[in-house]
């Protein structure tokens, strides 16, 4: 039961991501409607759970642990779960633990983050414009985001920016994120918009912003070279050579990053996703809770889903339709 988990494809799975709500502060419009009706509490893994659930996923192998939500720091007590998650820092299993974040909680939260060994955080943050801000979060407010990021950065957290490639949004504020991300020593990572739960009033064909336009754009103001460099998710890189600056892209429309996929996907109600493209899932829950005092029937149900992972998924808007467009939201599955 000690073997490394490996899916149908030879492709070791070392990164697990970890949604622990779905709740948000937030509403984002590509991200979930305005009048959402949450997942009733009992249906949450508790804190102590999730623990049992991550701390089998690494014996098994992961290195990577990325906490997702929703708005992961509005979930009670999340603080504890972090620091229980120290000890595998503190014995070498795991490699990372890292967070993604709206960063509305970050001026709470980023010294206890940083004491429980995070280093790294992603922010997501499609516009510096606070009117823009207000309209695509809906409830968010800039001002209070950009503390965050203060106070995380003065906690000694490594900070990415993570931006939502909208056209007719923020196409013209990619030169000021750009210099804002340069100025501040901060990674950006553009991602194209996926087609993803209820869309209502937003249509995606009009929202999408092919990243290959994207690049584009940056070669009309500066050097860009391509860099080998992979962190073990989605993104291929570039570096500005003025700025000296790393630019990612994720592209799960206009490039197909599959091949190299080493990561599933954890809902808070113990779904595992083994494609964030495929709507086939397996349900850990059960194995979790109907056996309290052994992990065996837990792992013999993980390596059953991770056989089970597909070579890739099927999101394309080249016929101009939301072809493999998703049911579910992406705070349900943690984005």
């Amino acid at each position: 039961m000690t073997a490394p988990l490996i899916d149908p494809f030879a492709r070791a799975i070392t990164y697990l991501r970890v949604s622990v709500t779905d709740r948000c502060d937030f509403r984002c419009v590509y991200c979930m409607s305005e009048n959402m009706t949450f997942l009733p509490k009992k249906d949450l893994l508790t804190l102590e759970e999730l623990d049992r659930m991550c701390s089998t996923f690494i014996r098994l192998g992961v290195e990577k642990l990325r906490i997702t939500g929703g708005e992961p720091l509005v979930r009670r007590d999340i603080m504890q779960f972090f620091h229980n998650m120290t000890r595998h820092l503190e014995s070498g299993a795991l490699k990372e633990l890292t967070l993604t974040t709206n960063g509305s909680q970050l001026a709470r939260f980023s010294d206890d983050l940083y004491a429980a060994g995070v280093r790294r955080v992603n922010v997501s943050l499609d516009t510096l414009d606070e009117k823009k801000f207000a309209e695509i979060t809906r409830w968010g407010r800039l001002p209070q985001v950009l503390n965050g990021i203060d106070a995380a950065q003065k906690a000694g957290l490594r900070i990415k920016i993570n931006a939502v490639a909208l056209k007719g949004f923020n196409e013209d504020e990619l030169p000021r994120i750009t210099e804002w991300c340069a100025e501040r020593d901060m990674d950006l990572t553009w991602i194209e918009v996926m087609p993803m739960g209820d869309i209502g009033n937003e249509d995606r064909l009009d929202q999408y912003w092919s990243l290959n336009d994207v690049r584009a754009e940056y070669e009309k103001n500066y050097t860009v070279t391509d860099l080998a460099e992979r962190t073990g998710g989605p993104a291929r890189y570039v570096r500005l050579e003025e700025t000296g600056q790393k630019i990612g892209f994720i592209t799960p429309l206009s490039h197909n990053f599959c091949e190299s996929c080493n990561r599933v996907r954890l809902t808070c109600t113990g779904e595992l996703f083994m494609c964030l493209g495929q709507e086939d899932m397996a349900d850990l829950r059960a194995p979790l809770r109907d056996h309290p005092d052994t992990e065996e029937p837990l792992e013999r149900a993980i390596r059953a889903a991770i056989e089970h992972k597909p070579k890739g998924h099927d999101f394309d808007y080249s016929r101009q339709k939301v072809d493999g467009q998703m049911t579910r939201h992406m705070s349900h599955t943690g984005g």
